[in-house]
């Protein structure tokens, strides 16, 4: 039976406002050709993107620690932008269904980045 496996990509921001509007798609497909690659070789291993996005730069979210019980959103702590104590954020995912955990360990060396990739298998929920 398939399996659902998220490969996170870990690398050093970016500047995501620079491909924002009607041709960004295009422009990214032409910078960033890899991951054209990338999603050629998942079929090959006959393994199927579910899912995957960039996610914008740091600066449009943030992190938060809930308060406490019935008070999570009133306590909250808030900072701009993703953990300070890294250089590097979680820039874009992938979610592959593959029919082994060797295809996800063959897939992961092979998603595009500029740092390193964490994977690991989605627990099923239901």
């Amino acid at each position: 039976m398939a399996e659902q496996y998220m490969f996170m990509i870990v690398e050093p921001d970016w500047d995501s406002d620079a491909y924002v509007g009607d041709t960004a798609g295009e422009q990214i497909a032409a910078e960033f050709p890899e991951f054209e690659a990338f999603e050629r070789r998942v079929a090959e291993l006959g393994a199927t993107i579910v899912a995957g996005n960039a996610l914008h730069n740091r600066r449009h979210g943030g992190t938060v620690v809930p308060g406490t019980d019935g008070r999570e959103v009133d306590d909250a702590v808030w900072t701009d932008g993703a953990s300070i104590e890294s250089d590097e954020v979680i820039s874009g995912y992938y979610v592959v269904e593959a029919e082994s955990e060797e295809i996800a360990r063959q897939l992961a060396p092979l998603v595009p980045t500029g740092g390193h990739i964490e994977w690991r298998r989605i627990f099923p929920m239901g």
